[in-house]
């Protein structure tokens, strides 16, 4: 379980394709305190490490991940945002997260704010999926490439999110722009709910 709070934006060392998988290697600060079967949410998907090697560590996305999310589009050099499991006795600053993206969005517009920014994402809406809590709502919680964030301007197939310069900056945020796609995982206290009411009508 993870809070959509990210700890770094890891630079992606090496691809290699496996058959239907893909194995990434990336590097970032806190290798050394890593652990072989650890899960770590790589741009909000869950993955285990499964290699440590010096600065570098390697996990595997199976077809299925590469399918619903977009890292199989990733090449040498991407940032990619890391976020490690959720400690039971700190405070949840952002929402809970499971790690499990639901699928893609593009980026449709970046806008800047007077210091701030105004991303605006489309999704393909499956009325179904929708009344099962895969949307989102006004002020509500979405996960964007595993960052945690307050959905402004919510339609029926895209929403906004507004981004402070910390988020810009130490995040892969930065790297987003027009036509970019992005990973989403809408709010597992949403999709309850839905299914809820859904079993009382």
């Amino acid at each position: 379980m993870f809070s959509g709070i990210v700890e770094e934006a890891a630079t992606v060392v090496g691809l290699e394709q496996d058959q239907g998988n893909l194995h990434l290697t990336l590097e970032c600060s806190f290798t050394d305190e890593l652990k072989i079967d650890q899960s770590i949410a790589h741009n909000g998907v869950c993955l285990t490490v499964v290699k440590k090697e010096g600065k570098s560590y390697t996990v595997t996305a199976i077809k299925e991940t590469l399918e619903k999310s977009n890292l199989g589009l990733l090449q040498i050099g991407d940032k990619v945002n890391l976020e490690r499991s959720m400690l039971m006795n700190g405070r949840l600053d952002g929402h809970i997260v499971q790690g499990h993206v639901d699928q893609t969005a593009k980026c449709l517009e970046v806008k800047e704010a007077d210091g701030s920014w105004y991303f605006t994402f489309q999704y393909v809406i499956d009325k179904e999926k929708a009344s099962q809590g895969y949307m989102t709502v006004e002020k509500g919680s979405v996960t964007v490439n595993g960052v945690s964030l307050t959905v402004v301007n919510s339609k029926d197939d895209r929403f906004s999110v507004a981004i402070i310069p910390y988020t810009y900056e130490f995040t892969n945020f930065h790297q987003i722009k027009e036509g970019s796609t992005v990973n989403l995982e809408f709010d597992i206290l949403g999709k309850y709910i839905s299914r809820i009411m859904s079993l009382q009508n």
